[in-house]
């Protein structure tokens, strides 16, 4: 059994690499996971019209445990509150993340106290550090030479995009002080301005095409 399992996870993670969806992480704690509910939908239509992608307007949702998690290249995860991981979720999103996938986390507000804590559990051996400007993900298709743009003010601190890097491979990708998501949603919600949207939208398409391409 546990052969015909490491061969399926083998096969998901080969077959993910030329696909081109992604999920929503379903977590435990009693953060609210589905926040945010017109932001996706919007960053999906932004990659399909702006970098060729081809993905469903309604992203799936997909649990920490479920070896469904292998058939995404990229996983996205948000929220306010708490966050937990048990030693079974936390050990088969490892798997998923060293194995080729790829999580984006983005701060909500409210949510890092205790998502910072799950991400030690993941990797307890490696330290989440801060990007510099530099690096690919800020230049994958638009251009950020500042890095990380702010979209939503919480608490008068500059945006951080911070990362856990296997090998050369950034395979989790930690947004704080910046909320993207508030910048993808309707906008009618939060009423930003259209190049604050733009921003959000733009720097959400290149996590998404450099998830999918690395």
């Amino acid at each position: 059994m546990r052969k015909i399992t490491l061969l399926y996870i083998l096969f998901a993670v080969t077959c993910s690499i030329n696909a081109q969806e992604f999920a929503v992480l379903q977590y435990s704690g009693g953060g609210d996971w589905y926040s945010n509910p017109t932001s996706l939908p919007n960053l999906v239509k932004f990659c399909n019209e702006h970098i060729n992608t081809t993905l469903s307007e309604k992203p799936k949702t997909v649990r920490p445990e479920s070896i469904d998690i292998f058939d995404f290249p990229l996983v996205h995860m948000t929220g306010h509150g708490n966050v937990s991981f048990s030693d079974e979720e936390a050990k088969n999103l490892r798997n998923y993340l060293i194995s080729g996938g790829f999580l984006h986390i983005d701060d909500n507000y409210g949510m890092d106290q205790y998502v910072r804590k799950e991400i030690e559990k993941l990797f307890p051996n490696s330290e989440l550090k801060e990007l510099s400007a530099s690096h690919p993900i800020f230049n994958y298709h638009f251009k950020f030479p500042e890095g990380l743009p702010k979209i939503h003010e919480h608490n008068n601190t500059r945006p951080q995009a911070l990362g856990i890097t296997i090998g050369e491979r950034l395979v989790l990708l930690y947004t704080f002080e910046s909320d993207l998501g508030d910048g993808w949603e309707n906008p009618e919600i939060h009423n930003d301005p259209q190049e604050i949207r733009l921003k959000a939208l733009q720097m959400g398409a290149n996590i998404v095409k450099y998830a999918f391409e690395n």
